[in-house]
């Protein structure tokens, strides 16, 4: 941990706001069809990805790793961009009113790709950790309270 600085990282803030940008626009205006707001079956898991959803942002905004430099384009950071994107079409398609697995995983994995690959990037491991539970425990949900249901 020594070599981990406190300090605001604003590209971390700024992938937390694009990520969670969507969810902000679901919340106030529901979607066709919109299955997400279905009572879950993981409520465990739920809360276990909650508390590191929380710690894995706090983390990739306020630990900084100055061994990690200048923010500049990097093959993790194009996957970060790709999540993005992915994630993006996901919810354009749910949208569109479909809710087939495959827009349930786009929902998914792509976002916890994008905070997974900018803490590898940023070699930032206090955020790489939750976010990985975090990913797990999200993965989880969407398979058993979407896909399998």
């Amino acid at each position: 941990m020594r070599q981990y600085k406190i300090g605001f990282s604003i590209w971390g803030f700024l992938l937390f706001l694009i990520v969670m940008a969507p969810t902000l626009i679901w919340l106030a205006v529901p979607a066709p069809h919109d299955i997400l707001r279905a009572e879950s079956q993981t409520e465990l898991a739920d809360t276990i990805a909650s508390v590191c959803q929380v710690l894995s942002v706090a983390a990739l905004c306020l630990v900084v790793n100055p061994d990690s430099g200048p923010l500049r384009p990097t093959p993790l950071l194009a996957g970060v961009v790709i999540c993005i994107v992915l994630y993006g079409s996901g919810w354009l398609l749910y949208y569109a009113g479909m809710t087939a697995p495959g827009v349930i995983l786009l929902l998914t994995i792509p976002p916890c790709g994008a905070f997974l690959l900018f803490a590898l990037d940023r070699k930032n491991i206090p955020a790489l950790i939750p976010a990985g539970i975090f990913s797990l425990c999200h993965l989880y949900y969407g398979i058993v309270n979407y896909i399998l249901y």
